[in-house]
């Protein structure tokens, strides 16, 4: 990870998205504290989660809470459904023993799921359904943030939908901001507000997630989205105008320049020479700036020669 700054608002949802070792996870590690920078800052609600003390970081574990990838993986096989979902509830001491049951049979039918699907171990759901659980269990402390790690990736096409469609009716009836880490594109399009693209630790687009999957500035973004198969036999592209992305160490990288230029056809001299920074996109020449002058977010990127 290497400079890399964004934020997330209340109610919003923002995506981080990129290929596999880009530094997703590791930035969502970060953001939940599990690891320590080695410089920088994560701030939460205005206070250094890592500078908290004891009392003041169990307070923000209860406020940010992670769904991870695999759901079979994160619960207990020998725990069955109420029980997992009840934990959270336990361990911070909310409530006695009827009150922590009410409030588990209200997070399960908040997810979809009744009180048969409770009494279940993980083993006899769905997959879909065990993702419920892992969703209802991160709702149970009622947090602020919620990073989703590829929430649907090993579900089935159908299912998918449901999830997110899940998400999205939770996030809007709880005002509860999401941090979704992903490579699916299309996942991305259909919950996030904003997206960040990462390539080798570094954040090398963001923005309104319509206009950079719609309108991509930054070489690798347009590479991804080019990567992306077009469900019709029928349809014909044109060659991509680059080679797909393919993983690049950093250490291996041009030690002063941009980390994408050995596979950018783009690239220039200074692209080797000097690293681009994060920056907005500029307006097509003879238009009038299209960021800065007004609300919203900005389109920003990191490259020397940006699309306009």
């Amino acid at each position: 990870m290497d400079d890399v700054t964004f934020s997330v608002g209340r109610g919003e949802s923002y995506a981080l998205v990129g290929e596999s070792g880009c530094g997703k996870t590791t930035l969502a590690r970060l953001g939940l504290a599990l690891i320590r920078p080695t410089s920088g800052r994560v701030r939460f609600a205005g206070a250094d989660v890592h500078r908290m003390r004891p009392r003041e970081l169990s307070v923000f574990r209860r406020r940010v809470q992670l769904v991870f990838q695999d759901p079979a993986g994160a619960l207990d096989p020998r725990q069955r459904v109420r029980s997992a979902v009840e934990e959270p509830l336990i361990l911070h001491g909310k409530g006695p023993p009827r009150r922590r049951l009410e409030q588990v049979a209200r997070l399960l039918e908040l997810v979809g799921l009744g009180a048969e699907e409770g009494r279940r171990l993980p083993h006899q759901l769905s997959g879909g359904q065990r993702q419920r659980v892992v969703i209802a269990r991160a709702l149970a402390l009622d947090p602020d943030l919620l990073f989703l790690d590829e929430p649907v990736s090993s579900l089935d096409v159908s299912v998918r939908a449901q999830i997110l469609n899940l998400l999205r009716r939770i996030r809007k009836e709880r005002g509860l901001g999401l941090v979704i880490i992903s490579h699916d594109l299309g996942v991305v399009r259909h919950v996030a507000d904003r997206v960040g693209v990462m390539h080798a630790g570094r954040l090398v687009e963001e923005g309104p997630v319509g206009e950079v999957l719609t309108s991509p500035a930054h070489p690798y973004t347009r590479a991804l989205l080019e990567a992306v198969p077009v469900p019709d036999p029928g349809a014909r592209r044109p060659p991509p105008a680059q080679p797909p992305p393919e993983p690049v160490d950093p250490a291996r990288g041009p030690s002063r320049g941009c980390l994408y230029a050995s596979l950018c056809p783009r690239a220039q001299g200074r692209c080797l020479s000097r690293r681009p920074p994060l920056r907005p996109r500029p307006a097509p020449a003879g238009a009038p700036p299209l960021h800065g002058a007004g609300p919203g977010p900005l389109h920003l990127v990191a490259c020397h020669h940006p699309e306009r």
